[in-house]
Order: C-alpha cells, then structure tokens, then sequence
C-alpha cells in the first residue's frame, strides 16, 4: 500500500503546532474552512460539500504527535493521517504521513501535491504568518 509522507521544519514549539494539528479549529486555520468538529471526529466540507471527509482522532499524545483515521471517501476511507513533531534546535521536524492507500491511483498523485502545499500552510499558521486555509467555502474542483 502507497504511502504519502512529507516533512517540513517549523520555527516554533510543539505546543504551539499541536493544536492545529489535533483539532478540527486546527485544522480550519490552514486546510478546508468548512470544519464540522463533533469531538474526537471532524468532517472537512470541500468544493461545496460535495466532498466530505469524516476524521476520527484515533491516537493523540499531546504535544508530540495526533493520528487520524478516515471513515469517508472512497479512496480516503480506511486511510490514516498522522502527525508527529520532534524537537530541533531551532524548533520541531513536522513529520506527516497519509497511509494505507490502496493504489497509487491518479488521485493519490494528486492528493500527494496538495498535501505538499497544506504542509506549507501549516508551518505559516504555525509560526504566525497564515495564508489561511487551502479550501475555502465555494471553491470547486479542479
């Protein structure tokens, strides 16, 4: 099963990227605008909620690392979205990973570009420089 992993230097503490991170708030400063937060689940609205993305917070070992595991899509379902943040000198190695896919279909090779940007987004949110989020309310599909 492929794999996506990408992993990005941020300029500032784990307690500080952990939220965006383990929360569905987080997630609403730099991924999808449309957040739904239900507890330990969320649901990512996309391109006028033809898309929903239901994310069960599966593991979260504050503030070192949150996983997530996804109970929607078709090519997302049963997949696992981890984070994990490791203390560097000049602040924390965000190392991400969407796992279990399972083929490298057109689509994997999509979503593996867009989560290159949404790292990006995250290290601005993180160290106070947002772009905000990715999606926005509205948008449609490419």
């Amino acid at each position: 099963m492929p794999d996506i992993r990408h992993s990005i230097p941020i300029a500032t503490s784990a307690d500080s990227i952990y939220p965006l991170i383990a929360t569905g708030r987080g997630f609403a400063q730099w991924w999808a605008a449309d957040v739904t937060d239900l507890g330990d689940t969320v649901e990512l609205g996309f391109f006028n909620r033809t898309t929903v993305y239901r994310l069960k917070l599966e593991q979260a070992t504050a503030p070192h690392a949150a996983e997530w595991v996804c109970q929607t899509g078709d090519e997302w379902n049963g997949t696992h979205i981890s984070f994990h943040l490791e203390p560097r000198d000049s602040g924390v190695l965000l190392r991400f990973t969407h796992a279990g896919w399972r083929s490298e279909s057109d689509y994997f090779v999509a979503c593996t570009t867009t989560w290159g940007e949404l790292m990006y987004r995250l290290k601005a949110a993180a160290e106070g420089k947002s772009r905000g989020p990715l999606f926005l309310p509205g948008e449609l599909a490419y």
